[in-house]
Parts: C-alpha cells; structure tokens; sequence
C-alpha cells in the first residue's frame, strides 16, 4: 500500500545513502528528486509539487542546517528533516531552533524516516 503522495526533494552527498533514501521512498509512493548538495537544489529551483526535504546535516559546502536558514530567507516553508552520521546535543538544538520538522541520526530505521515524512506534511 503506498503512502506516498508528492515529492521529497533528497540531499545527500553520499550516493549509496542517497540511492538508498530514493529507493525507500519510490516504494511507498513518493515521487523523488535527489541531490548531491544543497547549492544543486538551489541552483535548480524547488519543484512546484514539492512537499519536504530529506537533507544530510553534513554537506561539501553549505550545510543542512544553513539550507534551512536559506530557504527560508527565499519564502520557502517546505518541511525539512535532518539526518546525520555526526549526531550531538548541540546540533540536535541548533537543528530545532532552525525549524527542521525532524532530526535523525543515522542508522535510522526506514520507517522512522518515513514516519517523519508523514508527519511533517501534515
């Protein structure tokens, strides 16, 4: 049964974890455009049928937390979810005080990835 229904936009610098995110989200119904960084989405412009963003925390220049800080300041207010590898209390706090919908560190469990997909589209 898919739950799907729009598009998650996925930044990720890691192809494998990027594929992998792809993947997980084509199989419930979710429409996919992926990302190496976070200067490609901007470059390309947000998708009208765009609904949240997948993004890693750790990026080659700007960072997940910097991109929501750029959305916004361009009027965009696409639910983001952080996930990273280098997981702290700080970042944790920062993340929150930026506005990301969710905040995951990896491993995370593809159904709690997709319970913070649905969660914030609502």
């Amino acid at each position: 049964m898919a739950i799907g229904g729009g598009r998650v936009l996925v930044i990720e610098d890691d192809e494998g974890m990027r594929e992998a995110i792809e993947s997980l989200l084509d199989t419930v119904g979710y429409a996919t455009s992926s990302y190496a960084s976070a200067e490609a989405l901007i470059a390309a412009g947000t998708p009208e049928d765009a609904r949240c963003i997948v993004s890693d925390v750790r990026l080659p220049a700007m960072s997940g937390l910097d991109l929501i800080t750029e959305l916004r300041a361009r009027g965009a207010r696409l639910p983001v979810i952080l996930v990273t590898a280098h997981d702290s209390p700080a970042q944790r706090g920062e993340a929150g005080r930026r506005g990301a919908a969710a905040y995951l560190p990896k491993p995370f469990a593809g159904g709690a990835l997709l319970a913070a997909i649905e969660n914030a589209m609502q």
